[in-house]
């Protein structure tokens, strides 16, 4: 069976990589529509080899569809999904508009699948972000079998996490580095060719960002985990694509650095890539990007931790599982589990 459906905001980074994913995979694509606003609408993108108008979102009837990805940014879904869904299609959203909403399913499949057994009240998922759906999906192994306590994360994050416009900044202050010209700050606030920036989104009274707050709130709610300990920081830096992290766990029970390594071995969606030798562990450009799997290195037992602790580093392309194939595997993942009335 195939089914109507459309993507809007096809033209951003992850709208471009959902695209490549839905063909990639032979995801059952009948009539496909895709959407946008403002200077988007009018442009071509290809698909499947034929090339496809982008129409005005505004003008679209959603009945025509039964499921609509938004890979646009979070306003655009505000506006438009709640429209679509009333009209009886099953909305997929990538942005963090409903992230916080306690009647929209966040959901990673390889976590809890079990939100996708019933269609959503509000008729609305949501995909978490980058670095959410990146700890948790390898927090998870590790959580069923010895139990989690507290968490600490550094996450290092790309510029594509920010869009196109970070991406052309980040190649153009490289290129005005080398020929010596001066740099323009217009995405960023401070330069980020061969810098670090340890701050992303604003700063509250606490002294956390809005990036951090999300990505402790989005893990908790995606282990079911409501009062887990966390700490976050979570750093930008001059990397193209592929987000990493660096995670210090404490469990509940005691493990071995062999045990977890079997762990994260055996995960779906996991690869476990830790060697010994130089150059063995993964890392955001050679491993993770245009790959589908989230990469997992540098195990070891965590000192401070007297045995009950793991640390580890994992790498992920954050365009890819990071985002727009999370989104297609949540859509898998309800034609599966829905074979009888699927969508519905």
């Amino acid at each position: 069976m195939k089914y109507d459906i459309c993507v809007v905001g096809p033209r951003t980074l992850v709208g471009e990589t959902l695209l490549e994913i839905l063909e990639e995979r032979a995801f059952p694509v009948n009539e496909l529509y895709l959407l946008d606003a403002g200077e988007a609408v009018g442009e071509t993108v290809v698909f499947q080899g034929s090339d496809y108008g982008v129409g005005d979102i505004a003008e679209f009837d959603f009945a025509k569809v039964k499921l609509a990805f938004f890979c646009g940014d979070a306003s655009l879904a505000l506006e438009h999904a709640p429209r679509a869904a009333a009209q009886g299609c099953l909305v997929i959203d990538d942005s963090d508009a409903f992230r916080r909403e306690p009647d929209v399913p966040l959901v990673v499949p390889e976590v809890n699948p079990e939100a996708l057994t019933t269609r959503p009240a509000r008729g609305i998922i949501t995909s978490p972000g980058t670095c959410a759906t990146l700890l948790a999906l390898t927090l998870q192994p590790l959580a069923q079998a010895v139990g989690l306590e507290a968490v600490r994360v550094v996450t290092l994050q790309s510029v594509s996490g920010t869009g196109r416009a970070a991406v052309e900044e980040l190649a153009r202050q490289s290129m005005d580095l080398f020929n010596q010209n001066a740099l323009v700050c217009e995405v960023f606030p401070k330069q980020i060719a061969f810098n670090l920036l340890p701050q992303i989104g604003s700063q509250d009274q606490t002294g956390y960002t809005t990036e951090e707050s999300k990505l402790m709130e989005e893990t908790r709610r995606l282990m079911r985990l409501p009062d887990l300990v966390m700490d976050a920081t979570c750093v930008r830096v001059p990397v193209f694509y592929g987000h990493a992290l660096v995670a210090q766990v404490r469990t509940r029970r005691g493990l071995t650095r062999a045990t977890a390594q079997r762990l994260f071995e055996a995960a779906p969606g996991i690869v476990l890539y830790d060697r010994p030798e130089a150059g063995g562990c993964p890392t955001p450009v050679v491993e993770a990007a245009t790959h589908d799997p989230v990469f997992v290195g540098r195990v070891r037992l965590s000192a401070a931790e007297n045995a009950k602790g793991i640390t580890y580093w994992a790498v992920v392309d954050n365009m890819r599982k990071g985002a727009a194939l999370n989104c297609v595997q949540i859509a898998e993942k309800l034609l599966q589990t829905r074979q009888h009335s699927p969508l519905m």
